[in-house]
């Protein structure tokens, strides 16, 4: 008799009853039998997500989408657990070192929060959209014939790298060596919490300037806090391998190490800020606002250098994140013209999702990598462009044109914009609304709509949560510029596709809205 290994076993169960709920015909058209490739006593545990990861991992986007519009409305599974199981399935599929892959990770727990501001028939439109991507994507890259991540025994290869070392340090260094086997080995050596694990990440983090690597780091600790510590090895895997992969990347371009690398121990020492206790100190809006145009203005070592010195003087490092956060946004209104893309992967919304990535970080690490953390933020913040000519948006012109002043008839005047692509009139409608000191809640609805219904090339999940977190997090005389910038993001963004060719909506949105019968 052929020997079955339980996960196998358990696996083929849950094969076999998908099967069957899905009927024999379409089961054997997606590819699925009741007797399934073996997969080796080294794969990654999926635990109860086993049979929606295969799902997702085996159907094409055009088909899965109807198969979880129906599992969902017959209550059968979750958002919660389809975002789960799409963080796996994207996981074991592309280990972090895919591009739209990562993307797509990024926006799980984004398009999560999402569902929660939503109707409730509308509410699984975000979380389609996202696995659609994802499916998309894992059959672009060879569907379940290819797995990333694999399990590993420890006992092996630890001996020879056992060390009382700081194993962050050490993680960092493997991934200089761009070797990710033993970066992972290290890693899954901190085996108190999936919290210790993180702060054992951000040496590796810290080493270089990529937004992907930041936001990829917080957004994946989120999915742990979503699957459970039985998952946290598999998922902060892969920060290991993106690490990896980006100084590959590095190398073989022939790239000069990065100046952060030396510049970092260098502030950290010359403020003294290696064994500081973290300030406390708020020194008011006009000093926040000097510090963030200090940051914006540049140049990036003056900038980093800047919050150093802040904090050094012990000023709080919620206060410091603010004025970064305040820099970043600069980026968005400030990015030249109405013509301009200020949408997916621009400086402003980088420099954004990036700086809402490390204030995070910073208010869940231990204190020496929350410190090092915003001075690594602010370094990037200095680093994404030249600062812009063009004068923070809405222009004087674009405010001229607001003859309404009733919230209503802002929020029509700011829909219109948006579908006419007209940024400035959108941000001029918004800035009046925030101003006339209205209500929030209707501008995030509003823009949450096209959040979800639009591409957003890649990043409108993740920036929509930024500005809600940002927005929350900035003092009342400037948490507005964070929603004036949204609206500006949102106007560029309606009606682009990934490519940029006009005309389009999310791919599987209309279809999703057709599935659960609401309005597209």
């Amino acid at each position: 008799m052929q020997s079955t290994t339980r996960r196998g076993f358990l696996a083929d169960v849950g094969h076999s009853m998908l099967a069957v709920g899905l009927g024999t015909s379409l089961a054997a058209d997606l590819g699925f039998s009741t007797a399934f490739a073996e997969e080796g006593n080294d794969s990654i545990s999926l635990g109860s997500h086993q049979s929606l990861v295969e799902l997702m991992r085996n159907t094409p986007a055009e088909k899965l989408q109807p198969l979880l519009a129906q599992l969902v409305a017959k209550g059968e599974t979750s958002l919660k657990d389809l975002i789960a199981a799409g963080a796996l399935a994207n996981a074991v599929t592309f280990g972090g070192c895919d591009y739209v892959g990562f993307h797509t990770a990024m926006a799980m727990i984004p398009a999560l929060e999402m569902t929660r501001k939503l109707p409730v028939k509308r509410q699984p439109l975000p979380v389609l959209k996202v696995l659609y991507r994802n499916s998309q994507q894992i059959q672009k890259a060879g569907s379940s014939s290819r797995e990333a991540l694999r399990a590993f025994h420890l006992a092996e290869h630890l001996a020879e790298h056992a060390s009382d070392a700081d194993l962050g340090v050490q993680i960092r260094n493997a991934c200089r060596d761009v070797d990710s086997q033993l970066g992972e080995r290290l890693l899954a050596k901190v085996s108190k919490s999936p919290l210790d694990a993180f702060n054992a990440l951000q040496p590796a983090v810290q080493d270089d300037m990529n937004v992907h690597r930041f936001v990829f780091a917080y957004r994946t600790y989120g999915l742990v806090g979503l699957l459970g510590d039985e998952h946290s090895q598999t998922l902060l895997s892969q920060c290991v391998r993106h690490c990896c992969d980006h100084e590959r990347m590095r190398i073989e371009h022939k790239q000069a190490d990065p100046p952060i690398r030396a510049l970092l121990p260098k502030l950290l020492d010359q403020y003294r800020l290696t064994d500081r206790p973290l300030g406390q100190r708020d020194p008011g809006d006009t000093a926040v606002l000097e510090l963030s145009q200090a940051i914006y203005t540049g140049p990036r070592d003056r900038a980093a250098e800047a919050a150093a010195a802040a904090l050094a003087e012990g000023i709080s490092p919620e206060v410091v994140g603010e004025a970064i956060s305040l820099a970043s946004n600069l980026y968005v209104l400030r990015q030249g013209s109405d013509k301009s893309r200020v949408h997916g992967d621009s400086a402003g919304v980088h420099s954004s999702d990036a700086t809402n990535a490390w204030r995070n970080m910073a208010r869940l690490a231990e204190t020496r990598h929350a410190i090092s953390g915003l001075i690594v933020a602010a370094y990037h913040a200095g680093i994404q462009s030249a600062p812009f000519d063009t004068p923070a948006y809405p222009l004087d012109e674009h405010s001229a044109l607001i003859t309404v002043d009733s919230p209503e008839r802002l929020l029509a005047v700011t829909e219109d914009a948006i579908r006419n692509n007209e940024q400035g009139l959108a941000t001029a409608a918004i800035q009046v609304y925030g101003n006339r000191g209205f209500e929030v809640d209707p501008v995030l609805n509003l823009m949450l709509k096209y959040a979800v219904s639009e591409d957003g090339r890649l990043h409108g999940e993740k920036y929509f949560q930024t500005v809600c977190e940002e927005y929350k997090t900035t003092r009342p005389a400037f948490r507005w510029r964070q929603i004036v910038a949204l609206a500006r993001v949102t106007a560029s963004s309606y009606g682009y596709n990934r490519e940029d060719k006009h005309g389009f909506r999310a791919a599987g949105y209309e279809e999703a809205c057709h599935l659960l019968g609401v309005e597209a």
